[in-house]
């Protein structure tokens, strides 16, 4: 077991997921196959559902031996059926990086609409608790901060990031449909950015960190949307997977909404600079246009999620850059 799950099963109590049987859809991906990890680890049975769109055979290749684990290669937006009782759903099948909106827009749509309400369908089948992982996109630009869960949002339903803030907000409506008509046990977490091991950085799949890293290693220089001034909340994974396993199994959270993110808020000049800084690096700066609608700050109020979940990130980002760029030797 790593460092990094057993960081993560040292903060979860065993009783809530030994011997349960958990569905992960997009259990290949960065977020998913941590929790599929973490799952496996507190001696639950894992059925990971993913289509390979984003996610990835190597986030699981380690895992596929484990008698305690399952993989079907299907699409969440599809009719589908586990055949099996199960305890808990995870939903986190969608594609997620920015620069994929404009490429897979109605792919992102299905998944968070048709696909949460398939996953759904197999929670209430199987009176099995519900986790839908949104994001903080459903806020959209705000104007509050830090942004708690009471706030309903600035998004442009029309805009490039549409696809996915408001795929994102109908899931979560959807949740609550499920929980009103056919009382189904749901939990929304709202994920502020998330980076660690796994996280992709190659292409339109690159976030930030992983391509800043890379970037920099290979003495590239560093590309930077407008003038760096926007900020961002970084959360290590160990951290994030903590909150959302937490959050789906902890009595009297049925219907909450949680923001789970970092709360330490950086420019991403700023971020450029630290892991210029980490890697020993003095490369160049390289700026471009922003991208429309790109928030301008993200910070995240996660007064909830310590009060209700006894949850805060204990990662700084330095130590959580130190881990990751270990990926990259």
């Amino acid at each position: 077991m790593s460092d990094d799950v057993m960081e993560i099963v040292s903060h979860i109590d065993k009783k809530y997921y030994e011997g349960k049987t958990i569905l992960v859809t997009g259990g290949a991906g960065f977020i998913g196959s941590w929790i599929c990890e973490a799952l496996l680890a507190l001696d639950s049975r894992i059925i990971c559902i993913d289509n390979f769109s984003s996610g990835q055979t190597s986030n699981i290749a380690h895992l596929q031996s484990h008698p305690n684990f399952k993989l079907v290669e299907w699409d969440v937006s599809e009719p589908f059926d586990v055949d099996e009782p199960v305890d808990y759903v995870f939903h986190l099948a969608s594609r997620a990086g920015p620069f994929e909106f404009s490429h897979f827009p109605i792919e992102i749509i299905r998944s968070n609409t048709i696909g949460t309400m398939n996953a759904l369908e197999i929670a209430h089948k199987y009176h099995a608790k519900f986790l839908f992982t949104s994001t903080s996109e459903t806020y959209g630009d705000p104007t509050v901060f830090p942004t708690p869960e009471t706030y309903h949002g600035n998004v442009n339903a029309i805009g490039p990031r549409g696809c996915y803030d408001e795929a994102k907000r109908c899931g979560e409506a959807l949740c609550m449909a499920y929980l009103n008509q056919k009382n189904v046990d749901v939990r929304i977490a709202r994920i502020f950015n998330t980076y660690g091991p796994r996280i992709r950085a190659d292409g339109i799949y690159g976030r930030v960190i992983p391509r800043f890293i890379d970037q920099t290693l290979r003495k590239q220089p560093i590309t930077i949307f407008g003038d760096g001034s926007q900020t961002r909340c970084f959360c290590y994974v160990t951290d994030t997977v903590t909150g959302l396993l937490r959050l789906a199994a902890y009595d009297g959270c049925t219907g909450e909404v949680v923001n789970i993110g970092g709360t330490n808020e950086m420019t991403i000049l700023e971020l450029a600079k630290l892991i210029k800084d980490v890697i020993g690096s003095h490369g160049e700066y390289e700026f471009s246009a922003m991208p429309k609608d790109d928030p301008r700050r993200r910070l995240p109020d996660t007064r909830k999620a310590e009060n209700m979940l006894g949850w805060m990130p204990r990662v700084d980002v330095k130590t959580g850059i130190q881990k990751l760029m270990l990926e990259f030797s």
